[in-house]
């Protein structure tokens, strides 16, 4: 962490917070344009700095992403927790008096809480007395050129304030920020290449899963990907057990149950928690790209920042430094034939372009007037980077490019959808088999879904994950409960009803209500047997228990039929069950259903309440504040 809290007055410091990358393309794209007018500039992630060193800057930008609903990034939280100190409200004169400061936020209109994270931030600095250099920008997933619609004329009302304020810290003139494609910036980073027979020896004495565990703690220490400390080593290894489909086969719909056991350590987790998988990538596509870019797959590499210190932890260090080949380096960190390559990567590619007509073509997808024809290219198309490498052959790119440039290969997260209690040793995963058509009808498939769709469980895969928590928080066994969890939602719902189940044989319990909800009662009612058995006699989602089960078919009759309107026709005992202290708990897609659920909630606490609307609202807004109130959506 960087935590030197002297005077900075001759720097841009860019603090970013991310959850998928798109801040850090943001934040990097900043910090290349600030250097190119000659601003000396620091980029950090928003863990990496200290925050009560923040009034001793003069001038910082801000780049945060929304995740879920109106959640910060995991990178952000104890940054925001520092923030929000109630002290710095009342220091005279104000703590950040000094500072000037700028926010870009990136979210997606089709969320309810649009944004949220950078508007609050933005708020929050005003009120600690830092003055913003111009209005807070909102980039928009749903823009036709994603959040660089905003963001262009942003950053250029940006600048030109910025040099009227600080026209020393632009020695260089506004002009040198979009040069013609005359320059290229220095890689970030350099490979050192080692000799093969000092390097073997070094994995000799240990055992596979051992040195997998190296590998890929080495690979992600050295990845440009920024990946955050805690999700570097895996915490275990897991083998899959089960591979069973959910759904109906042709019904358009293939949901996954998977069940996994520990090869390495002990499996901890609550209900609640989600389990990180790193997926394996297609061994064709890796090779693919190693033959497309003429890399020698078995060289021995290690990568680091150029010219920069390494500001990782002593600890980790000197694991960074042991060399790793290149192939699996590639295959471990480098996310090439799933993730598309951001714009950078073809401003990059057209200084390498020996074919004219490539060169003009990448050119003006670099510039602004092409921004829209390659979000129409790229992003609507999902196009990869080994896709984006064929379709430009006379280029060739140097391995230290190719490490800046290629997005790193990510974690999947997933809601654990089982009890400990009840499955020691044991986690299993709800999963739909992502697949979608792209509108050049060009088909796609998710990256890990459809690996650990395609895993034979007679087989020994060893799947590196890590356990983490989420924001649905273990309720205690007294606490009643009103669950909402639609498709694959009812994940984490099927651990809370296992755990409660356990606890009902040596305390009581407390109700249970769940919504869930499919399209139809023959396709995709997940796990029908195990929520209608725990529905009965005493089970835990009895009504003999003050509880409930109710499904919501919303394809298997005329008129749609989802959860809200089955929560309508309970609204009596959802009411009795939130007045007497029950939690909310809602899980699924981020599309509507969140916000439907919640307005929902909304009318029945009004009616059933005899308030008004306006009470209703802020009936729930003190539920959420309790820590009653849980979201956990996913796009």
């Amino acid at each position: 962490m960087v935590n030197s809290c002297k005077e900075n007055k001759s720097r841009l410091l860019i603090l970013y917070a991310t959850q998928t990358g798109n801040a850090l393309d943001v934040a990097e794209r900043v910090g290349r344009e600030a250097e190119r007018i000659g601003c000396p500039a620091l980029l950090l992630s928003m863990d990496e700095y200290d925050a009560s060193c923040l009034s001793n800057e003069e001038i910082v930008m801000f780049i945060a992403s929304t995740t879920g609903q109106g959640d910060a990034p995991d990178s952000m939280k104890a940054f925001w927790r520092f923030l929000c100190r109630k002290n710095l409200d009342r220091l005279n004169p104000p703590w950040l008096g000094g500072l000037s400061f700028a926010v870009f936020g990136l979210g997606d209109s089709g969320y309810q809480k649009y944004n949220f994270v950078a508007k609050k931030l933005d708020k929050r600095l005003s009120n600690l007395g830092a003055k913003a250099i111009i209005e807070k920008g909102l980039g928009d997933d749903q823009h036709p050129s994603g959040y660089e619609g905003a963001l262009d004329p942003w950053l250029s009302s940006l600048w030109a304030l910025l040099n009227q304020m600080y026209p020393t810290f632009f020695p260089r003139g506004l002009e040198t920020i979009n040069p013609s494609m005359s320059v290229l910036d220095p890689p970030k980073f350099e490979i050192i290449y080692h000799d093969v027979d000092k390097v073997q020896p070094l994995f000799s004495t240990v055992s596979d899963l051992k040195c997998m565990e190296m590998q890929i703690e080495r690979a992600r220490l050295m990845s440009p990907g920024k990946f955050s400390h805690d999700k570097i080593r895996p915490h275990c290894f897991l083998k899959m057990i089960t591979n069973q489909r959910l759904t109906k086969s042709g019904c358009g719909k293939d949901v996954r149950h998977f069940e996994f056991e520990a090869l390495s350590s002990v499996i901890e987790y609550q209900v609640g928690d989600v389990l990180e998988v790193l997926p394996s990538q297609n061994a064709a596509a890796v090779d693919a790209f190693i033959k497309r870019c003429d890399l020698n797959p078995d060289l021995f590499i290690t990568v680091q920042p150029r010219g920069i210190e390494n500001i990782l932890p002593d600890s980790l260090k000197n694991v960074s430094r042991l060399p790793i080949r290149l192939k699996k380096f590639v295959e471990l960190t480098m996310d090439v034939a799933s993730a598309s390559p951001r714009h950078y990567f073809f401003e990059v590619m057209s200084f390498f372009a020996t074919a004219q007509h490539e060169k003009e073509r990448l050119q003006y997808f670099a510039s602004p007037e092409g921004r829209d024809d390659l979000y129409q290219y790229n992003q609507k198309e999902r196009r990869t980077v080994l896709e984006v490498l064929e379709d430009f052959p006379s280029v060739q790119l140097p391995f230290e490019w190719l490490v800046q440039l290629v997005p790193p290969l990510k974690t999947r997260a997933f809601s654990i959808s089982s009890s400990l209690s009840a499955h020691p040793g044991q986690v299993h995963l709800t999963v739909s088999v992502v697949s979608w058509v792209t509108p050049f009808k060009r088909k796609r498939m998710g990256l890990c879904s459809t690996w650990l769709a395609g895993l034979d469980p007679q087989e020994r895969v060893c799947i590196p994950v890590w356990f983490h928590k989420s924001s649905l928080p273990s309720p205690p066994p007294s606490l009643p409960l009103i669950l909402i969890g639609p498709g694959t939602g009812c994940a984490p719902f099927r651990a809370f009803v296992e755990e409660r189940a356990v606890q009902n044989q040596s305390s009581s319990i407390g109700p249970v209500m769940f919504f869930f909800g499919c399209r139809n009662e023959e396709n995709d009612f997940l796990y029908r047997d195990f929520w209608l058995s725990h529905a009965q006699g005493c089970g835990v989602l009895s009504e003999d228990k003050g509880g409930g089960f109710y499904v919501a078919f919303s394809r298997d009759q005329p008129h749609k039929v989802y959860v809200q309107h089955k929560m309508q026709e309970e609204s009596q005992r959802l009411w009795n069950l939130l007045s007497t202290g029950a939690a909310v708990y809602v899980a699924g897609s981020s599309t509507k259903m969140p916000a439907d659920v919640l307005s929902c909630l909304e009318d029945i606490i009004a009616k059933e309440g005899g308030v008004t609307r306006e009470t209703a609202v802020r009936w729930l807004g003190a539920l959420e504040r309790a820590g009653n109130y849980h979201v956990e959506a996913w796009s």
